[in-house]
């Protein structure tokens, strides 16, 4: 993780994310740093644009629901009713807006 958030901070600055960039931010926070990893991060974000990432998680950040979903699951029902069609829906759309989520984050490694 610290080789992405590096990357971030690159980003954040406006300075270009290379091999050389990333290695003197991750020795500045006191990190080893493993030649194979930089060349590899570098590689797989020269194909990326971050901004646009950014733009697309805190676009669907809203609609990640308030309370996890393991928390509605546990909560009682009244004399063992079943849920309603509404809440089906709305578990079904938060599914859809989760995996949006996991793709455009999964899209920072490649």
């Amino acid at each position: 993780m610290e080789y992405i958030y590096a990357s971030l901070l690159l980003h954040s600055a406006g300075k270009e994310i290379s091999e050389e960039s990333l290695k003197k931010v991750l020795e500045a926070a006191g990190i080893a740093v493993d030649e194979v990893r930089v060349k590899m991060v570098v590689a797989a974000l020269k194909e990326v644009n971050i901004g646009d990432i950014i733009r697309q998680a805190t676009t669907l950040a809203p609609a990640v629901p308030a309370q996890p979903a393991a928390a509605t699951s546990l909560a009682p029902t009244q004399a063992g009713a079943k849920p309603s069609e509404e809440k089906k829906e709305e578990e079904e759309k938060k599914e859809v807006s989760e995996e949006e989520i996991a793709e455009g984050i999964s899209a920072l490694f490649g």
